[in-house]
């Protein structure tokens, strides 16, 4: 019997990834290649479209020469990528201009004027509150750049760009799944596609945003030149994928509502999975994204560097070649230690993790602060404080979540990242948040999620929940919650967003 194989590639910020599985969901080759970030002049911070065809182009060759298999034995592939920068096409499906990245900010200005002008309907309709995303970038360009918008026929994201490259599509066939759509500032969510009303109002042309697809449909076949280029059979089939945070959803099984899915990596982020659309208009804290599987949402929060504080807590007040300690993992184990013989709370020790400025909800004025330490707290307090305060944000957004869907079950959390192998950190989370935490026995997410989307656009799967559910198996036991722990818990939680709110008016006022 022939064997059979799918491609998933990953486009992401600072890397590309790609990885090759077959069918039965073992990963048999992975490949990844640097993503140039350019930085012109402060506060721009741009990309090549090209690059990302080129990498994704150099990783899937890189998989195919490892596995040493036929290209012919690939069916199929799709792409997943960052989601709230925007790229810019030409007529020819050629680029217009570099890719405006999420962390470019020329577009704050245009953030301002949507949120004063139209942030409840924004909200409402999109399940995203005006941030620094899709609608107002396209404004921007629209306005400051009025040369060169014209010659842009559509918006594209990177994993539209490269599959559409691929299969030689004009750009009147420019796609974008739904899972994007909420950071479009654009689009009815619940209807799944572009809002008349909101394009209407901030004047955005509608004829520049590409059709709305789901993530699974077949957008063309690889042409000649993007076989040569890939090193794949010329007429395999290209899905049109989705955006990074569904597809590692998606990898992780995160499918059936009441589970929830922790990202414990640089960012530290967190995702439910719910049945019910409820936008988060009073606080614009969540931002509800469409899950690849129909009928599902992901209502999600996150911390921007909240893993990256373990890792500059490190660097600053620890010493990596002092004693025996000689490798970073085995200083993440000292200082864990030294976290766990901390007592719970603390000894009433807060930190603010917001080292770069509030996302969810919106405060960039806000940074770190530690509340409450004495000469009786040490490096294993201040550490500990550190891992607490990430699940006390968390206990934030899912008090807000709990508000808009009452009668949501949470049944556990699914840890994934660099953060997700710590058992102390998984045990603490677990305790805040009441609800069982589960480490994940693979690696790999949003490519193995592509993989599977690309798999159903072929036809090898046909009920992706399933799928998905029974390849993401757990690594050893949960963290099941300590109920006792739990309610001595609750206190610090409120004592922690009251403490949030306070630092964040001071901030604006220190800002004014």
């Amino acid at each position: 019997m022939k064997k059979k194989y799918l491609i998933g590639v990953d486009l992401g910020t600072s890397s590309t990834k790609a990885a090759l599985f077959h069918i039965d969901g073992k990963m048999v080759a992975e490949a990844s290649a640097d993503v140039p970030i350019y930085y012109p002049e402060p506060g721009v911070v741009e990309q090549e479209n090209e690059d990302f065809y080129r990498t994704a182009a150099q990783t899937v060759q890189n998989c195919i020469r490892e596995s040493n298999i036929d290209p012919k034995e690939v069916t199929a592939i799709a792409f997943d990528s960052q989601m709230a920068g925007v790229g810019a096409i030409d007529e020819n499906y050629e680029s217009v201009s570099r890719f405006d990245s999420w962390l470019d900010m020329r577009c704050e200005p245009y953030i301002k004027f949507l949120e004063e002008n139209y942030g409840e309907l924004i909200t409402t309709l999109t399940g995203c509150p005006p941030t620094c995303n899709h609608g107002p970038k396209i404004l921007w360009w629209q306005n400051e750049r009025p040369e060169e918008h014209k010659q842009i026929a559509k918006f594209v994201m990177p994993g539209g760009y490269v599959a559409g490259k691929m299969a030689g599509l004009k750009a009147e066939q420019a796609f974008i799944d739904y899972t994007y759509i909420h950071f479009s500032a654009l689009s009815n969510a619940l209807q799944g596609d572009w809002s008349d009303e909101i394009c209407e109002k901030t004047g955005v042309d509608m004829d520049r945003l590409p059709q709305i697809v789901d993530p699974w449909q077949v957008i063309g076949e690889v042409t000649n030149q993007a076989a040569a280029d890939f090193g794949l059979a010329t007429g395999t089939v290209i899905a049109a994928g989705c955006g990074d945070t569904a597809a590692g959803a998606l990898g992780a099984g995160i499918v059936k509502a009441g589970m929830m899915f922790d990202t414990a990596g640089t960012a530290s982020v967190l995702a439910g999975c719910t049945e019910q659309f409820a936008p988060d208009v009073k606080n614009k804290a969540l931002l509800t994204m469409r899950s690849v599987i129909p009928g599902l949402w992901h209502p999600l929060a996150y911390i921007a560097g909240g893993g990256q504080a373990l890792t500059w807590f490190r660097d600053q007040f620890f010493d990596t070649h002092k004693g025996e300690i000689r490798s970073e993992e085995d200083m993440y184990t000292h200082m864990e230690k030294l976290a766990d013989k901390a007592p719970l709370g603390a000894d009433d020790l807060y930190f603010s993790p917001h080292l770069t400025g509030r996302i969810c909800p919106a405060t960039p004025e806000m940074r770190g602060a530690w509340i409450g330490f004495s000469f009786s707290h040490n490096r294993g307090h201040f550490y500990r404080a550190i891992l607490e305060s990430i699940a006390y944000e968390y206990a934030y957004y899912l008090q807000i979540l709990k508000d808009l869907i009452p009668r949501l079950n949470l049944t556990e959390a699914r840890a994934i990242g660099g953060g997700a192998r710590s058992g102390v950190w998984n045990q603490i989370k677990a305790n805040v948040l009441g609800v069982p935490f589960v480490r994940l026995d693979r690696s790999e997410f949003g490519t193995w999620g592509s993989a599977m989307i690309a798999g159903k656009a072929a036809g090898i799967y046909d009920d992706l929940v399933q799928v998905a559910y029974e390849h993401a198996q757990p690594a050893g036991d949960p963290a099941h919650p300590d109920q006792e722990h739990h309610q001595r818990y609750m206190k610090r939680v409120d004592n922690y967003i009251l403490l949030q709110a306070t630092l964040a008016d001071t901030f604006r006022e220190f800002s004014n």
